[in-house]
C-alpha cells in the first residue's frame, strides 16, 4: 500500500482534495480561537472592496509566446540597424539601483516610476562590451526555448558556457536585465529557477504535469519551480505564516505547529526569498485573500526580509505587480517583545555597524511613512543597540514559540 505521502496519486484512493483534507485533519483550535483572524480577513476583503479589487497590473504583464518572440526580434532588428549605420550598438535598460526611480504605492509597494532614468550598455566599451555579448547571447538561448516551447534553469544556462560566463550571479543579473529591458516577466522567458523554499500544512494544489500534491504531510513540500503552471489550489486554511528561516521551520514542523494550529499553511524561503517563494505567497494572497503573517528575527536582516515579501525589492521593483503582497503583516519577534517577555540580556546580540547602516537605510524607506508601529518597534532596536533571533524565545521554554508564543498572538491580533 502507498505511503500517505506528498506525491500520491488521489484518483486510486477514489477521493478529493479537499475529502482527503476532512479525513486527515486533526483537531485544531476551537472555533473562537480564529475570531480575531476572522474579523482581520474581514477588514482585508472591505480593503479589497474599497479599492475596487486587486491594483490593475502594470509595468511586466503575462506575455504570450508570440509576443516574446516579436520583443527579442525588434531587439536584434535595432542592433542590425545600428551595424547599417556603422554606429556601435547598444541595448538602453532602466536603472533599477536607484530610489529616484521607484515609487512607492501602499497598494503595490516599490515598482517602477513610468519615465525612468536608464543606463546603457554599449558594444564600444570596454567596461561593458563583454555584458553585451552575454545579454545578446542569453537572448538568443531564450529565443530558441520560447520557440521550441521548452524550459531550462538559470543553472543550465550558465553550465552551456561556465567559463564565458564566470559565476552564476552574471546569468542571474542578465536575466533580470533582459526581464526589464522586454517587460515580461522572466518566467514568460521559458527560465525556471531551482526553489529554495518549502510549504506545509493545509493546501492542494495539481502542479503542470498533473502531479497532485498535499502539503498535509509530516515532511514540507519543496515550492514548486513553475508557480505559473499550478492549478486547482485549495485550503480550508485560516491564515498563512512566514517563516523567515529554515531552521525555525522545522522546529515548528517538530513542534506539531501545523497541526495544533490547524488549519493553517506555512512557508519558508530559507532566509532572503528566491523568485518562486515570493511569487507562491503572492499567488495564494491573489487565490484566497487569507491573512498573511511574517515571523523574522528581531534584527535588521529579518525586517529586510519582511520588507521584500510585503513591499519588494528595488532590483525587482519592474516586476511588483506579480510580487509584492501589501496585505502581510508583523507578527514577530517584535524588538518590544524583547522587553515584555523578560526575555534575558545574554542571550540578546549588540547590533553591527553593519546592522545600524541596514537599521538606518531602512528607516528612510517611503514605505516606513505609512508604517507608524513598524518605526516605532525599528526605534525600539536602534535605541537598544541590541538585536534578537527568534531561537531566543527558547529561553522561556524550550516549545515557548510553538506553545505560547504564536498561539496568542494569533488569538489576540497581536500583529501590526
Amino acid at each position: 500500500e502507498e505511503p500517505f505521502g506528498a506525491e500520491v496519486d488521489w484518483r486510486t484512493w477514489g477521493f478529493s482534495l479537499a475529502s482527503v483534507f476532512m479525513a486527515f485533519a486533526p483537531m485544531g483550535p476551537e472555533a473562537s480561537f480564529f475570531e480575531v483572524l476572522d474579523q482581520h480577513r474581514a477588514s482585508l476583503l472591505a480593503a479589497l472592496k474599497r479599492g475596487g479589487g486587486e491594483p490593475a497590473g502594470r509595468g511586466t504583464h503575462l506575455a504570450s509566446s508570440s509576443e516574446v518572440l516579436a520583443s527579442i526580434e525588434n531587439v536584434i532588428q535595432d542592433v542590425i540597424t545600428s551595424l547599417a549605420r556603422n554606429e556601435a550598438p547598444a541595448f538602453t535598460i532602466d536603472n533599477r539601483s536607484s530610489w529616484e526611480n521607484i515609487k512607492f504605492e501602499d497598494s503595490v509597494g516599490l515598482h517602477m516610476v513610468s519615465h525612468c532614468t536608464t543606463r546603457k550598455i554599449k558594444s564600444d566599451s570596454l567596461k561593458s562590451v563583454k555584458n553585451f555579448a552575454l545579454i545578446l547571447k542569453i537572448l538568443s538561448m531564450i529565443y530558441k526555448l520560447v520557440q521550441s516551447n521548452t524550459y531550462a534553469t538559470k543553472r543550465d544556462l550558465y553550465y552551456t558556457d561556465s567559463q564565458l560566463f564566470g559565476n552564476q550571479t552574471v546569468v542571474d543579473s542578465i536575466i533580470n536585465d533582459i526581464s526589464c529591458m522586454l517587460k515580461v516577466p522572466r518566467r514568460c522567458l521559458h527560465i525556471l529557477s531551482t526553489s529554495k523554499g518549502l510549504i506545509a500544512g493545509n493546501l492542494g494544489y495539481i502542479e503542470e504535469d498533473g502531479t497532485k500534491m498535499n502539503c498535509s504531510c509530516a515532511t514540507a513540500v519543496a515550492v514548486p519551480s513553475n508557480i505559473q503552471g499550478i492549478r486547482n489550489l485549495i485550503t480550508d486554511g485560516k491564515f498563512l505564516l512566514i517563516v523567515e528561516k529554515d531552521a525555525t521551520f522545522q522546529r515548528l514542523l517538530d513542534d506539531n505547529f501545523c497541526n495544533k494550529m490547524s488549519p493553517c499553511i506555512m512557508v519558508t524561503g530559507k532566509g532572503v526569498p528566491d523568485l518562486n517563494t515570493r511569487l507562491l505567497v503572492k499567488k495564494l494572497w491573489d487565490t484566497f485573500h487569507i491573512p498573511i503573517f511574517t515571523l523574522v528575527d528581531a534584527d535588521p536582516h529579518g525586517i529586510e526580509i519582511m520588507c521584500i515579501y510585503k513591499y519588494g525589492s528595488m532590483s525587482m521593483s519592474f516586476e511588483a505587480h506579480n510580487l509584492t503582497v501589501p496585505a502581510i503583516r508583523w507578527l514577530g519577534l517584535l524588538p518590544s517583545d524583547i522587553k515584555r517577555l523578560n526575555i534575558p540580556k545574554d542571550t540578546l546580540i549588540p547590533l553591527t555597524k553593519r546592522d545600524q547602516m541596514k537599521l538606518d537605510s531602512i528607516l528612510k524607506r517611503p514605505y516606513v511613512t505609512c508604517q507608524p508601529f513598524w518605526r516605532k518597534e525599528m526605534e525600539i532596536m536602534a535605541d537598544s543597540k541590541m538585536k534578537a533571533e527568534i531561537q531566543a524565545l527558547t529561553f522561556l521554554s524550550s516549545d515557548y514559540l510553538s506553545r505560547v508564543y504564536l498561539p496568542n498572538k494569533l488569538k489576540f491580533g497581536g500583529w501590526i
